[in-house]
């Protein structure tokens, strides 16, 4: 299966109607009229405080398809666990799912400790996984669809911006102490020398931490001019308050994240984060027409007229639209029926039109660049023109020209 990776937008939409299926075939779960999904991430713990939004956009989405006559006349279900913030809880709900209630798909996980706990059932099983999250990139799998930015996409429009635009050269970065920060670091520290800057460290607090005190008095001490932040969850919020509590200013030394999202913004309180950075493909901000609709119907469905979106929510929401166009398209919902035809399909999404790479199964997204301001909301002072190709061994030599991941899988001799 091959496309042109360079003008996309003209081959999905071919793919997609080349696939065209007159009728469908059910999966191996649910009953006569139904199709059932997995639907798995943490509604209570440290985590929760994201991953409720992605829950919330998952089922929206369901909910919508279903109103429009589902999938080729069928209803999906949705079987929902709760990941409870631990990796090993999400392994027993994913391994449920998959060998008990036998869902062909399942649509899971934020953190990057929770897809690696998961990873397993899926490849051992044959299942399939859609993963909304930005992520590191680093891995190449046949069962897993990967919705959100991996780092050409967040960190090679950021770091160059940084250093180049804002003139930031000595940067500190800090992350959560999980595999996510501390491979976008390594990704980090490439394109900083690449680019002429200078990382002046690299550390880590546990997942949940809440105690900043020390970790901000280093950075203040340590001569650094920006601060790349790599941290996560419930800890994004006792950064930021600590950041500002010590009395740094983001003008002297901006925070530039590739995590905090509106939704941590909305819980820290806007003025914590404002004059901050993000690099993501999503922004509430983004004014279009299908944004604005797809806001409101949001707060529509949370019964929350303040409710906000944020990247890997809306990576929740269109991934489920590109597995009912797999569907459509197989004439089936088993997972081998999808992964055939999951490659190439686009959708108009909030963030603007995305793609599903046929040779990795990564999207094609928009990177932008967002600085917060005291309304909670980001002003987009950066975008590509167009979305840009996923290249998840981005940090190990793959280009467009010499990719690592393909249909043929994982070419490690390359590594």
């Amino acid at each position: 299966m091959t496309t042109n990776r360079r003008s996309f937008l003209k081959t999905g939409a071919a793919f997609g109607a080349a696939l065209a299926a007159p009728s469908l075939i059910p999966g191996r779960a649910g009953a006569a009229g139904e199709i059932e999904v997995g639907v798995l991430f943490s509604q209570t713990g440290g985590l929760s405080i994201v991953e409720k939004s992605l829950a919330d956009a998952t089922l929206m989405a369901i909910e919508e398809i279903n109103a429009a006559g589902g999938v080729n006349g069928m209803t999906i279900k949705p079987v929902v666990e709760d990941g409870a913030s631990d990796p090993k809880t999400f392994n027993e709900k994913a391994s449920k799912l998959v060998l008990r209630d036998r869902v062909p798909s399942v649509f899971a996980c934020y953190t990057s400790a929770s897809r690696k706990a998961v990873l397993p059932v899926f490849e051992r099983r044959n299942n399939m996984l859609f993963y909304p999250t930005y992520y590191e990139g680093f891995e190449c799998s046949k069962n897993v669809v990967y919705t959100g930015a991996v780092p050409n996409q967040q960190l090679s429009n950021f770091i160059p911006w940084m250093i180049n635009t804002l003139g930031k050269k000595k940067i500190f970065i800090v992350g959560s102490n999980y595999i996510y920060p501390r491979e976008m670091a390594k990704v980090s520290k490439i394109l900083i020398e690449q680019n002429g800057g200078e990382w002046v460290a690299d550390e880590y607090l546990e997942l949940g931490h809440s105690e900043w005190g020390a970790m901000v008095s280093k950075i203040k001490a340590s001569g650094c001019d920006a601060v790349l932040s790599n941290v996560v969850g419930d800890s994004v919020i006792a950064f930021y308050r600590e950041f500002r509590n010590q009395g740094i200013s983001q003008e002297d030394i901006p925070i530039c994240a590739t995590v905090t999202s509106e939704i941590e913004i909305a819980a820290m309180g806007a003025e914590y984060a404002a004059g901050s950075y993000t690099s993501f493909p999503y922004f509430q901000a983004i004014d279009s027409e299908e944004n604005r609709s797809f806001i409101e119907r949001y707060r529509a469905y949370t019964g929350n007229p303040n409710a906000v979106t944020h990247h890997a929510m809306e990576s929740s929401y269109f991934q489920v639209y590109l597995w009912k166009q797999a569907v459509e398209a197989a004439g089936e919902a088993s997972p081998d029926a999808i992964r055939e035809t999951i490659g190439g399909q686009t959708f108009d999404a909030p963030n603007g039109k995305v793609m599903v790479d046929p040779e990795n199964l990564h999207t094609y997204l928009t990177p932008r660049i967002a600085q917060w301001g005291e309304d909670g909301q980001g002003t987009i002072i950066e975008a590509y023109d167009e979305p840009v190709e996923p290249l998840p061994y981005v940090a190990y030599g793959e280009t467009p020209e010499n990719l690592f991941c393909t249909t043929d899988g994982l070419d490690s001799a390359k590594l």
